[in-house]
């Protein structure tokens, strides 16, 4: 018998409930104690195409998920079609015994377990309907699973209590308990895994990547955020219109990404703290007003959830497709920041720091996400989040706000100017509001009052265009980190990566260690600016690193060599859509150093 280790999968049509299945299950499974990674498939249809989601179980911390699977839940013939392959021998498959066309004898031949249910004909009968055949099936699994009902009932209740009244969750709650008596009845003897309660375990949160950024967000002071919506960043637009009266937040929608932006920028500069967030198709259209930032110093923060490309591309894939592009959007030379999380964890305080940096430089800060990293749920410790940390460490940089009369008139008989020359490039701000403040504002090169050089002078455009990009260098210096290690110190081969490969690298790196090929990850969250000697440092002393990415050209390690000049040893891409594994990049390593 294996304990608390399986891997199950849930799929169907869309509109059957595949999400808020997998989704309640993997609630339930936390709420044991047990330590959850859950990954979801869409297609880009309102209704119709094949959905399916995964968690994965363990009693250790998981990062990533795996392809292989013990347990497949099917609410429709076709996922059986699909993710066959998929089970491991041993494994097993949840389906209703009314479906047609299911070969049971092809399924043995795969050392596979068919283990049909009645389970519309429990919805009907015990709930009264047919819709409540995925709850049947969720109990079924744990009945299978032996895994103690209480806590997939505590959900139920939680989920439909609140919003359908307590008759449809007790409803429900009974199609559950006969659905689990007749699979652990019929089935349970068959099949090796089981799930048991971890005792006195803390509690956590499942949580993803998107709500993180919210939270992150929230501590950090955000009061402003304006997007249109487009997946994947749409979910952190709702979590963030969800909050806003209890924060105190405007959130608006707006007509468009460059009105979003806009009106982000025009926040900002009235001295609120501001996000839009938005994927590849949308950030293009930003890339004007990013670059309308850039020249007036505006401290605004973009999160761009990436997914394949080009055009329309996969809209609810996943990919890391846009770093060079975004890293030079926009006209002109102006300085940015770039961020990339990799965890649930990250996404919560780099969110946080992207204001900071945002503030303390007056210039625009990108974080980059994707659909993997902000849709995957993760179970984290209740205090994962730092909240008081987050807010004692708020850092608004050169900002002296209307109200601060005394500083405000400190500053004016200093000779206050908005864009004063200045040794670090970073001066003086005051924010609109204050009537002895008032300064013009230009997108157009401009003179330290804020005027248009109407001049268009030699040494004033010198002058400003070397103050602007002057912030880049001491960023680098101050506060912009160097890539993470993790693994082996003596390592044969170092995995580089950056953003959401952070999961599925750590738990490769865990098993090439394992498997006695000595190995570790250099992973980037910060990608620009950075003190480059430092970084070529560091990658000089890996004897052979090899870059995993999201994309088909290698995007990580043509920046690297564009800053460094160093070329890495070999790359591992994935451009499908769907994201990275641990086993896709141990299989792909073993054939890149067959190469080498």
């Amino acid at each position: 018998m294996v304990k608390n280790d399986v891997n199950f999968k849930l799929g169907g049509e869309a509109g059957q409930g595949v999400e808020s299945s997998g989704m309640g299950f993997a609630r339930a499974i936390a709420r044991a104690g047990l330590h959850i990674f859950g990954v979801q498939d869409y297609m880009s249809r309102i209704r119709g195409g094949h959905n399916w989601y995964q968690v994965r179980v363990s009693e250790r911390t998981l990062y990533a998920h795996e392809p292989k699977i013990q347990l497949l839940i099917a609410f429709d013939e076709r996922t059986i079609e699909d993710h066959l392959h998929e089970i491991v021998e041993g494994g097993a498959i949840i389906y209703d015994e009314s479906f047609k066309g299911v070969d049971e004898e092809a399924i043995k031949m795969r050392g596979v377990i068919p283990m049909p249910m009645p389970l519309i004909k429990i919805a009907e009968e015990v709930g009264g309907n047919k819709l409540m055949m995925n709850t049947a099936a969720v109990a079924a699994a744990c009945g299978i699973l032996e895994f103690d009902l209480s806590y997939p009932e505590s959900v139920i209740r939680d989920n439909f209590g609140r919003r359908k009244g307590s008759e449809i969750a007790e409803r429900n709650i009974r199609v559950a308990e006969a659905a689990f008596e007749e699979a652990r009845r019929r089935y349970a003897h068959l099949f090796d895994w089981k799930l048991e309660p971890i005792p006195n375990a803390p509690k956590r949160m499942v949580i993803n990547g998107n709500q993180a950024l919210g939270f992150g967000a929230l501590a950090a002071g955000c009061k402003f955020v304006a997007s249109y919506p487009m997946t994947p960043a749409s979910s952190l637009f709702e979590f963030m219109c969800a909050q806003s009266k209890r924060f105190g937040i405007i959130t608006r929608q707006s007509e468009d990404e460059m009105s979003g932006i806009l009106q982000c920028i025009g926040a900002a500069h009235a001295g609120v703290r501001a996000f839009a967030c938005t994927s590849g198709g949308g950030f293009s259209l930003m890339a004007e007003s990013l670059s309308l930032a850039g020249s007036t110093e505006t401290p605004v923060v973009v999160v761009l959830a990436q997914r394949p490309g080009p055009a329309t591309g996969l809209p609810t894939r996943t990919g890391q497709e846009d770093m060079l592009f975004a890293l030079h959007a926009g006209h002109g030379e102006f300085p940015r920041a770039a961020l990339a999380p990799g965890t649930i964890e990250q996404c919560f305080y780099e969110m946080a720091r992207a204001f900071n940096i945002a503030e303390k430089y007056q210039m625009p800060v990108i974080v980059f996400t994707d659909n993997f990293l902000a849709n995957s749920i993760r179970s984290i410790d209740l205090d994962a989040f730092d909240f008081r940390k987050v807010a004692s460490e708020i850092d608004r940089g050169k900002l002296i706000l209307p109200h601060e009369n005394e500083k405000i008139e400190q500053a004016l008989l200093d000779g206050y100017r908005r864009y004063e020359f200045v040794e670090d490039g970073i001066s003086l701000r005051i924010p609109p509001g204050h009537p002895k403040a008032v300064y013009s504002v230009a997108g157009e090169e401009h003179l330290p009052e804020g005027f248009i050089d109407w001049e268009e002078t030699i040494e004033n455009r010198n002058r400003m265009v070397q103050k602007r990009m002057r912030k880049l260098e001491i960023a680098a210096q101050n506060d912009m980190r160097l890539p993470e290690s993790y693994g082996h110190e003596d390592a044969e081969v170092t995995l580089v990566c950056w953003g959401s490969a952070y999961g599925p690298v750590r738990e490769a790196v865990d098993t090439l260690n394992h498997n006695g090929l000595r190995a570790n990850m250099l992973h980037f969250v910060d990608l620009h600016p950075l003190n480059w000697d430092q970084v070529a440092d560091v990658l000089n002393n890996c004897r052979s690193w090899v870059t995993v990415e999201s994309n088909f050209t290698g995007q990580l390690a043509r920046w690297i060599r564009m800053n460094t000049g160093l070329k890495a040893h070999a790359t591992i891409g994935k451009y499908d859509g769907r994201p990275l594994n641990p086993t896709y990049i141990v299989e792909h390593l073993q054939e890149v150093l067959a190469k080498v």
